[in-house]
Formats: structure tokens, sequence, C-alpha cells
């Protein structure tokens, strides 16, 4: 998957630093593209003047320093901007989780701006990741979105689905947690909402950032109760049908927690 990198290592713990020669600069126009390189191996550009470069600590890779970049990237030869869903189709390995990973602290420095209680200017804090409003002392967090990704099974079958709009390759039952709402109850009522199948015997399989949406992307399997009998939400879905696990046809990486979970069932690794 995505955040499966090693030996590399994302280090996610805030720094207050500045930036020097040879760390890495993350730029994003306005519509949250990434600048970078994808002509061998993704690359993005790196700090060659630390007194012209106005930045913001995110994390590391290793022993290397990224940060995002607070002014517009000047015109390097053999890059271009991407949005990270392009990019998902033309990379893979760290630096594609660092460029899914900083798009994530992109978004949610770009929405928060200005306080929600007093609309006074916010600042990053010091301290920790968060921006601090110093009008008000109002603190906010980096955003993150708890998500169920459901495999249903049915003996020999898993219930695969496609989106109506967005992703176009076979996915599986998705959605997000409601408030005051459990991870399980959100499969439950997910599944039910999506394609009409009850189930049951709901237990967990693994968990995967996902910084393209914001998301905490976590997995479960669970079998139907009952036929299965399939009432799709057709505002949702355009598919959703019980395919033999000999016939799943997977997706066209190995990136996703979807494709992890399908590969998983297909190959008959899970209980």
């Amino acid at each position: 998957m995505i955040q499966d990198i090693y030996p590399h290592k994302l280090i996610n713990s805030f720094r207050n630093r500045d930036i020097k020669s040879g760390d890495i600069l993350m730029y994003f126009d306005g519509e949250g593209r990434i600048y970078a390189n994808v002509d061998d191996d993704l690359k993005f550009p790196v700090c060659k003047d630390p007194s012209d470069s106005e930045a913001i600590f995110l994390f590391e890779v290793d022993d290397r320093n990224y940060f995002l970049s607070k002014k517009t990237a000047q015109e390097m030869e053999g890059f271009s901007y991407y949005t990270v869903r392009q990019l998902r189709d033309l990379a893979a390995g760290a630096e594609l989780f660092a460029a899914f990973t900083a798009y994530h602290l992109w978004k949610w420095y770009d929405d928060n701006r200005f306080c929600g209680k007093c609309a006074g200017a916010l600042i990053p804090d010091t301290k920790e990741r968060a921006m601090r409003c110093p009008e008000c002392g109002n603190i906010i967090y980096p955003r993150i979105n708890p998500a169920v990704i459901v495999g249903v099974k049915k003996g020999d079958c898993l219930l695969i689905t496609r989106y109506r709009r967005g992703y176009a390759h076979n996915a599986l039952v998705a959605g997000f947690t409601e408030i005051g709402e459990t991870l399980e109850e959100t499969v439950a009522r997910e599944v039910m909402e999506e394609t009409g199948v009850k189930v049951t015997n709901i237990r967990y399989y693994r968990s995967q950032p996902w910084g393209m949406a914001q998301d905490m992307l976590v997995g479960f399997f669970c079998d139907a109760d009952g036929d299965g009998n399939i009432r799709m939400d057709e505002n949702e879905l355009k598919y959703a049908e019980w395919v033999k696990r000999e016939e799943i046809e997977l997706q066209p990486n190995d990136l996703s927690l979807t494709n992890d979970m399908m590969k998983a069932f297909k190959n008959n690794t899970i209980v």
C-alpha cells in the first residue's frame, strides 16, 4: 500500500525547524497541484538559498527534511504541476507517499487561514502541529476523516462495487463515520445504504492514511447475513455484484487499502 515504503520511513513528529540548503520544497498551486518531476523517479525541488525560502516544516523521510513553500515555484526544466491523483498513476514509493502526506497538510493549512471563532488571522504554533489564533487563543489541529472500507463475503464471493462518479476501477463498499457512531456501526450502515445487504461477524483487517482525501481508512471484513440480495443505491454506485474470488479484477496498482483487501480475498488469505 502507499504507506509501505520500507526501508524508508516517514517521520511525522513536529519540529520547529528552519529550512536549510538541500531540504525538499513542496510547492502547491491554488488548485492543490504539486510541482514535481516525473521523468524518471518522482522528484521535488531542492532548496538552494534558505534566505529566499519562506517555508513551513512538514516531516522527514529518513534524514531528509520536507518543507511546504509559501512562495510560487520558479520554472524549472522537467518540472510541472500535477494533481496527487495524477501522481498516483505516474509514481510509487516513498516520494509518492510524501506527496500524499504533503497534500494532506497543504489542504489543512489552506483551509485554515482565519479563526472560526473571532475571524482573526491564524498563525502556525511553534510547539505542536496546530494553527493558533493570537486574538482569542483558539487552536486548530489537522483534520483527519475516519472512513471504512468493507469487504463483504458470501461464501466464495466478494461484494465488488464501482462508483457512479470518480474512480473508475473496482472498489469495495466505503463510507465516512458519522457523529456518535462506532466504526463497526459505520460498516453495517454503509453496506446497507449502498447495497441493501445486512452483515454480521464484522472484524478489523488493517488501516491506511490516505492524504489525497484527508482520510484515515479502516478496513473491515464481514459476512453477508441472509441471502445477500443486492438493492444497489444507484445515486452512489453504478455497479454492485457478488464476484467469485478467481474472477476479481484488481486495481491497476498496489497503493490502496481497497486493492489490498480485494487481493487478500482473491488469494484466499482471509479467514
